[in-house]
């Protein structure tokens, strides 16, 4: 097997494992739930099969949608999510995107802090509103949005941090 799937299959478990175990019972005064288990979408090699992308996603958000009883919301998100990376990616890097010099997992820039912070918005308010399905609520569903991103992105800069291959 290939380093770089055994890389992406070890990411895949343990963040999941992680949401599963830890963030799923993080719940602060209703708004704000943490969801790093983004970050295998994020960080998903810029040149990797766009089609495992999909199938990786769909299967890491039906997993959290059977283990928090959630009916699908996870998996739409999921999907969004890596459907729409390729235009976040263009829209953050420009012309480095289509060169395929991105490496998300380096020094946090501005272009690597707007792509996770739109990749971020993107899946918390399409979850978030799939969760609630009616507009009647549309304010609940932007602030529990903003809320909700803005500290799945302090911990997803954490892990970023934390995992981050050293430069020996």
């Amino acid at each position: 097997m290939n380093s770089a799937i055994l890389v992406n299959l070890a990411r895949f478990i343990l963040l999941l494992a992680a949401q599963v175990l830890i963030f799923n019972n993080m719940n602060f005064l209703g708004y704000i739930n943490p969801y790093p288990y983004l970050l295998f979408i994020i960080l998903y090699p810029v040149n990797g099969n766009k089609y495992g992308l999909l199938l990786s996603s769909f299967l890491l958000g039906i997993i959290l949608d059977m283990f928090c009883n959630s009916g699908g919301v996870h998996a739409a998100s999921c999907l969004a999510l890596a459907y729409y990376r390729p235009y976040i990616f263009k829209f953050s890097f420009g012309l480095s995107y289509e060169y395929q010099t991105v490496r998300l997992n380096d020094i946090l820039t501005p272009e690597r802090f707007s792509f996770i912070l739109f990749s971020v918005v993107l899946h918390h308010f399409s979850l978030f509103l799939l969760e609630v399905f009616r507009l009647n609520f549309l304010w609940e569903i932007i602030l529990k949005t903003i809320l909700s991103t803005v500290f799945t992105i302090i911990i997803c800069i954490i892990i970023i941090y934390i995992i981050k291959p050293s430069k020996r």
